[in-house]
This record gives structure tokens, sequence and C-alpha cells, in this order.
């Protein structure tokens, strides 16, 4: 159990076998950190912070530290990290409040660029990357496999669904779809996600009926709810489009990301 010199463990802390721990690090008397987790250099963690099997932690980021809000007394919350993540340098992360959750959680295999930040309180999916200076505020809820492009912010309980796509230097006010890709300084909804969907393998009728849907659902006729309503019957019996139609129910009145003519204001 290698662990550098120069670094403090305090007691308490528990380690797995294999944790790798280099020069000038400080891990807090309540972290856990799985088996096979490695903290690079000047990097702490402390709170009550669970880092799961093989996460990899890099030069100055700041893990576990008091949720930046003035309502937080001190009151005992965590931050759950899942296994096989990797946390670039400068990356911020914040447990849960008494107020929200309780506790701030971040599934496997996703991938934090240098300087971004997740807030108090938020859910993050499996494999999910944040690009450079991605920042997103508290109580957000991120769904699977959505990337997040360099400086781009997202704000306070807004919730982004499964293989959404938000551009670099966008800024998300309001709930973004499943498969959806936003874009703009305010983040209206530019279409689907086409590339991702390729990429992770979902199929040419997938795809195709995921286009008719997007297409139906944001018609300049009726209103949204009858639109939905609409998709919902024609499309019953197809997963990838009952995401998106459980997706909105699901936000009830909140704001959607919506094309730049339909836009909708948070």
């Amino acid at each position: 159990m290698p662990v550098h010199p120069t670094s403090i463990v305090e007691d308490g802390a528990r380690l797995g076998d294999g944790v790798e721990i280099g020069p000038f690090c400080h891990i807090g008397p309540r972290v856990t950190l799985g088996e096979g987790v490695t903290l690079k250099s000047h990097a702490v963690v402390n709170g009550r912070t669970t880092l799961g099997p093989r996460t990899k932690i890099y030069p100055f980021a700041s893990i576990g530290y008091e949720p930046q809000d003035l309502k937080y007394r001190g009151e005992d919350t965590s931050l759950i990290i899942g296994a096989d993540c990797v946390i670039r340098e400068g990356v911020t992360m914040n447990p849960g409040t008494a107020s929200g959750r309780g506790e701030t959680v971040v599934g496997d295999r996703c991938f934090f660029l240098a300087n971004s930040h997740v807030g108090h309180d938020s859910r993050i999916g499996n494999d999910c990357v944040f690009s450079n200076n991605c920042m997103i505020a508290g109580h957000v809820t991120i769904d699977d496999w959505v990337i997040c492009g360099g400086g781009s912010a997202i704000v306070q309980y807004a919730r982004v669904g499964a293989h959404a796509f938000v551009s670099g230097m966008t800024g998300i006010g309001a709930d973004l779809i499943p498969f959806g890709l936003a874009f703009g300084s305010r983040g209206f909804l530019m279409g689907l996600n086409l590339v991702g969907l390729k990429r992770r393998n979902f199929g040419r009728e997938a795809i195709h009926d995921l286009r008719r849907a997007y297409r139906a659902l944001f018609a300049p006729e009726g209103t949204l709810k009858e639109r939905v309503e609409d998709v919902a019957e024609e499309f019953a019996d197809n997963p990838e489009v009952m995401m998106i139609v459980d997706f909105i129910r699901a936000g009830g009145d909140r704001a959607l990301c919506m094309p730049e003519t339909e836009r909708v204001a948070p």
C-alpha cells in the first residue's frame, strides 16, 4: 500500500488493496478509497467521501470539501464516486446538503476533464464526460452517457437525459431531453445527438424512429402535452422514444430546452 512520505492520511481513513497515493496529498479521516484507487499528487479528498475501485485523481483536485451553499451548517452529508472514474487537474466535487438529497452521487466510468465542477446534491449517471471547465450547479440530475462540452454550464435542478450532448460554451437553463443536442448561450435544442447514437451502435431503424418522434414532438401544431400523448401512442413499443416521453412526463411543468424558434424560457 504505497503512500508517499510527504502525504497525510488521517486516522480513520480506509484504504483498499492496491491504493497508490503520490506526493503532497491529504486524505481526511472519513474517506474510503476503493481497491486500486490512485491519487497522482497534490490532491485532497475530505469529508464523508467514497471513491470506487480504480478511480484516478490528478493534481490539485479538491474532492469532498463542504458544499458551496450558504445554507450549509456542517451537517453530515456525503459524496459517492463510482468505479473507474478519471478526475483530472483542478476538478472540484462537493457533497450533498441537509436541505437537498444529503449526498452527491457520481456513477462509474465517468471522465472529468480539468477544472470541471460537480455541485452539491447532484446525481451523475455512468459513462459521462465533462470537458474542461464544465460546471453543473447543485441538485442537477444527469443520466448515463451524457457529454458536456468545454465551458458549458447547467443551472441548478436541471435534468439532462441519457445520451444527450451539451455543446461547448452552452448554458443549460432548462431540462434537456434524452438524445438531445443543445447549443447556444441559453441552450436551445438543435436536434438529436446523431453522432453519439451512431457511436453507441444504435441501429438504423432506432435512429429513424427517434428522428420521426423528434419532428412530431417539436412540430408547430398543438401543445407540447398533446404532441407528447400522440407520440406516446404511436411509439408505445419503442423503448428509445419512450425514454423521451417518460422524461418529459416526469418533469411535469418544468421548462424544456426547445428548438430556437419555440424556445421556452426557464
